[in-house]
């Protein structure tokens, strides 16, 4: 089951304390890095710890899937809603939803 935007949204603002930040304020297909959130390489290692824990998804941080679902909340919810609660698992390269 994928998990709901504002639940993503909800976990990225707990996980890196934006205090001034509401799930309204974040765009579900704007980027999470550069331009859009604005978040860092340390933002990423954070909030890929927690979706780990929360989650239970097992993501390899030199993979570039791993980095293509990490663009935005919409891809997010996609790598959790589509190995999250089915095999729990997601390495390099596996798993491509093309």
């Amino acid at each position: 089951m994928q998990p709901s935007e504002d639940e993503i949204k909800r976990l990225i603002i707990e996980v890196l304390q934006l205090e001034d930040v509401t799930p309204a304020d974040i765009d579900s297909d704007a980027p999470l890095f550069g331009d859009g959130l604005g978040l860092d390489s340390i933002d990423a290692l954070e909030l890929g710890v927690a979706i780990q824990k929360r989650y239970g998804i097992t993501l390899s941080a030199n993979s570039a899937e791993t980095r293509r679902h990490f663009a935005s909340v919409r891809t997010l919810g996609i790598l959790i809603g589509s190995n999250g609660t089915s095999e729990g698992n997601l390495h390099d390269s596996s798993h491509s939803k093309d």
